[in-house]
């Protein structure tokens, strides 16, 4: 009877240790994430530590592409795809090779330069909608990438540079597994279902020493600065995504894109970094890096 027993429980004991649908769900979700970051990952290292032009062609490739999957989901609004893109390259090419007023005043000249590209158009219905989304687009990629260069020009830039993406991916990903995991208080429903307080909180605690462990290897890099800043970079971060996830739900669409499989387009993976780059720029120069 004994044995009876014994036999009888193991099956029960098998199905009680076998992963959930929720479990594997997020195992899988977690390997493809994974699989984009290491590629991903590669790039961003190699053109941060090279800098100059290539830093600046590199990140003007990104947003191409970013402003491609923006302008798509924008059509009805009928924005000036050329103009756009020729804004956003003259703002990171102004930030390489002058100073941060210099890419202010490329943002204030692509308001003209955008007008004079609607009108030349075929049809002039929709032109301010058109205008108003080709600047919005510009402003949303544009300046953050821009702001990129501006903090690869510090001194130590390239290392601060890293530190902020590393704390921005680690976060997202701490904020992933905290709210899959251990979520129950939702954080902005009508914006983004799924976002809970607990991922918020895994969010900045993981960014955070994400970025501190990052800068231990930089002797420059003070520990309380690295903590501060990375603390800064971290609470950032979600705002990026809330603000996509906006965007998103007015448009009425999933993902921006279909670039990086499940996981979306360039602006569903770089929405948080738009935000992060900029924070992280001007927290530089507060703490004294600039």
């Amino acid at each position: 009877m004994s044995a009876r027993g014994t036999r009888g429980s193991a099956p029960r004991r098998r199905e009680r240790e076998a992963p959930t649908r929720r479990e594997r769900r997020a195992r899988s979700d977690l390997a493809s994430r994974i699989l984009v970051a290491v590629p991903a990952g590669v790039f961003a290292v190699f053109i941060v530590t090279s800098g100059g032009l290539i830093l600046g062609l590199g990140l003007i490739a990104l947003g191409v592409l970013a402003l491609s999957e923006l302008y798509g989901l924008m059509r009805r609004a009928r924005p000036v795809d050329l103009a756009g893109f020729l804004a956003m390259a003259a703002m990171v090419m102004l930030a390489t090779y002058e100073d941060r007023s210099a890419v202010v005043i490329g943002l204030v000249a692509a308001f003209p330069a955008v007008f004079l590209l609607a009108l030349v158009r075929e049809k002039l219905d929709n032109l301010a909608w058109g205008v108003s989304a080709t600047i919005f687009g510009v402003a949303w990629v544009g300046l953050p990438l821009a702001h990129a260069v501006l903090l690869r020009q510090v001194p130590h830039g390239d290392g601060l540079l890293i530190d902020v993406l590393v704390g921005t991916f680690i976060g997202d990903t701490a904020a992933y597994l905290g709210g899959r995991y251990f979520g129950r208080t939702p954080l902005a429903p009508d914006i983004s279902p799924n976002k809970t307080i607990e991922g918020l909180v895994a969010g900045l605690l993981g960014g955070t020493l994400a970025f501190w462990a990052a800068g231990l290897y930089q002797d420059w890099l003070s520990g309380l600065d690295a903590v501060a800043i990375g603390f800064l970079v971290a609470l950032t971060a979600p705002i990026g995504d809330l603000f996509e996830s906006a965007i998103k739900r007015d448009l009425e669409v999933k993902d921006t894109g279909k670039l990086f499989g499940p996981h979306g387009g360039v602006l569903d993976r770089l929405d948080a970094v738009f935000f992060t780059v900029v924070v992280g720029y001007y927290a530089a120069l507060a703490f004294g890096y600039g």
